[in-house]
């Protein structure tokens, strides 16, 4: 490779960094816009584009609608900083949570983990998410379950939380809080959103009294519909940034 086409390589591994990073600093706005944050606690993380397999996640201590592309934490799959953009520290049980998907699935680009109250409510039912709507029923056939195990602080339980994901693109964290996993930031918020969404629908659900099952074959026939679910990205990515961008811009900076 000449001097030249290795500098125009390198601006473009810049380019599309930079553009992984307004992503995901987008989707941290959004997670506090529909108020599923948790102070400064959980995470979002998307793997930088190149061959170091780096990936970007936010610095501990800053709330989500703070968060900026410029101030992610970009570091490697020891968990050691390559790159901060002012706080360098990063939460351990979210290096430990999306080190795992990220090590463990080629195909993750983004991965997303929230401890929003439904999500957890759900997460800790005996019998997990219920195909009470055609939200939920959309879900069931992307969706996998890993046991609590205790803050995500021991690394040897990352072998065991990417056994339990699999290849599907939803998780309940038992007892925890639940999981996304897609090839970029907008398909994975997409799925985040229709997780989270069921889990609210199912609350409201069962607050109300007895619930209203569909039949075998609906919910058959709505898991064989959902299969290009994540596809729905290229429509309600756009449509959310246009929200963000009139709600609480400054993002991309």
């Amino acid at each position: 490779m000449t001097k030249t086409s290795n500098q125009s390589a390198q601006q473009d591994l810049k380019k599309a960094e930079w553009k992984v990073r307004t992503e995901l600093a987008a989707a941290y706005r959004l997670v506090a816009l529909f108020g599923w944050d948790d102070l400064v606690f959980t995470h979002l993380s998307a793997r930088v584009p190149g061959p170091e397999h780096h990936f970007l996640i936010n610095p501990y201590g800053l709330l989500f609608h703070e968060i900026t592309a410029s101030s992610l934490v970009k570091v490697d799959r020891d968990g050691e900083v390559v790159q901060s953009g002012g706080l360098s520290r990063v939460n351990p049980a979210g290096f430990t949570i999306h080190s795992a998907v990220h090590m463990g699935r080629e195909d993750a680009g983004a991965v997303m983990h929230l401890h929003a109250p439904d999500g957890v409510a759900v997460s800790a039912h005996r019998d997990g998410l219920l195909p009470l709507s055609q939200t939920a029923m959309l879900c069931l056939n992307h969706l996998s379950y890993h046991d609590y195990e205790g803050v995500a602080l021991n690394l040897d339980e990352r072998e065991r939380l990417i056994n339990d994901l699999g290849d599907k693109s939803m998780m309940m964290l038992r007892n925890h809080g639940v999981l996304t996993a897609g090839k970029d930031v907008p398909e994975t918020f997409t799925y985040l959103y229709f997780l989270m969404k069921a889990c609210e629908i199912q609350v409201k659900a069962q607050s109300c009294g007895p619930t209203c099952m569909p039949s075998e074959q609906a919910i058959q026939t709505t898991a064989d519909q959902s299969q290009a679910l994540g596809s729905a990205a290229a429509l309600t990515w756009p449509a959310l940034v246009r929200l963000l961008d009139s709600k609480n811009p400054g993002y991309a900076v």
